[in-house]
């Protein structure tokens, strides 16, 4: 939830944070979050790491309703150190670095109106806090979440963050991670995604690559529909230490005079979980081409 211009919006804070104001929430509103939870707990069971779905529960997120932030900051903050705190929209870069560096995750407060049940631009409350904040009860994904803003605010100083995106994205918002009964669902943007929730795993159109740090971020992705390539980590543990084990300063510089890799791209030395036919990106090219 990152943006350029770092003029707060009337009625914030400095950081940009605002009230979550729950009260101010409709009949309506929890309706839809209680329409979405639903359709999407049905549809992750089985596909999500478990680690996800146990989130749920350690947070008591699967009563109905909206969820509080106040009350979810004081169960995180038990369990991980974590706050989730509202903000108007997107943020930016500096600002949402160092708020993940100080384990505070933004989140907006909006709910997606009933003809945007299934594709909206800005990320609603239903993305960012039942994609994003299960994970954050986790431990070692908590770390690797606060390691990532320490190193998003070493990027801005470095003019990298474009690369430093890109892992984000590839992880998580649209990571999926291999376990022993085969992979599962991790990153927010899919598990919050009723239709991507399927197409990541069952489709046989997109890639689905082993995870490799430089290999990712020469990687460009889709902000517009379903992702060409998914990378595969091995284990939570394997993203954290690969963070602080990293000095990302030569490797921003070994980047820079590489070419960027298409979405779909497959390189000699990847580790290929699936080899996607592309045909959903094709056929959504052939459309637009009419």
């Amino acid at each position: 939830m990152a943006q350029t211009e770092m003029i707060a919006p009337p009625g914030a804070r400095e950081d940009w944070t605002i009230p979550q104001d729950w009260a101010a929430y409709t009949a309506q509103d929890h309706a839809m979050w209680d329409r979405l939870f639903a359709r999407q707990t049905q549809m992750l069971a089985g596909r999500a790491v478990p680690e996800f779905l146990e989130g749920l529960d350690i947070l008591r997120m699967t009563r109905p309703g909206i969820p509080d932030f106040a009350e979810l900051s004081d169960r995180l903050m038990q369990r991980t150190g974590w706050q989730v705190v509202a903000v108007p929209g997107l943020v930016p870069d500096r600002l949402f670095f160092e708020h993940l560096a100080n384990r505070r995750f933004v989140a907006g407060r909006f709910i997606r109106q009933p003809e945007q049940i299934d594709y909206l631009e800005e990320p609603d409350v239903f993305h960012d806090v039942f994609g994003h904040v299960p994970l954050l009860a986790n431990p070692v994904f908590a770390d690797y979440m606060q390691a990532y803003g320490e190193g998003g605010l070493r990027a801005h100083a470095l003019g990298s963050i474009e690369r430093l995106a890109r892992l984000y994205w590839y992880t998580v918002e649209f990571g999926l991670i291999r376990q022993d009964d085969g992979l599962k669902l991790y990153g927010a943007g899919i598990v919050s995604s009723h239709g991507e929730s399927e197409f990541a795993l069952d489709d046989p159109s997109p890639n689905r690559l082993g995870f490799d740090l430089k290999r990712l971020m020469r990687t460009r992705y889709r902000i517009d529909d379903y992702q060409q390539s998914y990378f595969v980590i091995d284990s939570f543990e394997q993203l954290l230490r690969m963070t602080a084990e990293t000095d990302f300063a030569p490797l921003y510089a070994q980047l820079d005079g590489l070419p960027d890799l298409d979405t779909d791209t497959i390189l000699p030395t990847d580790r290929v979980f699936t080899r996607g036919s592309q045909a959903y990106a094709n056929k959504k090219k052939e459309e637009d081409a009419l």
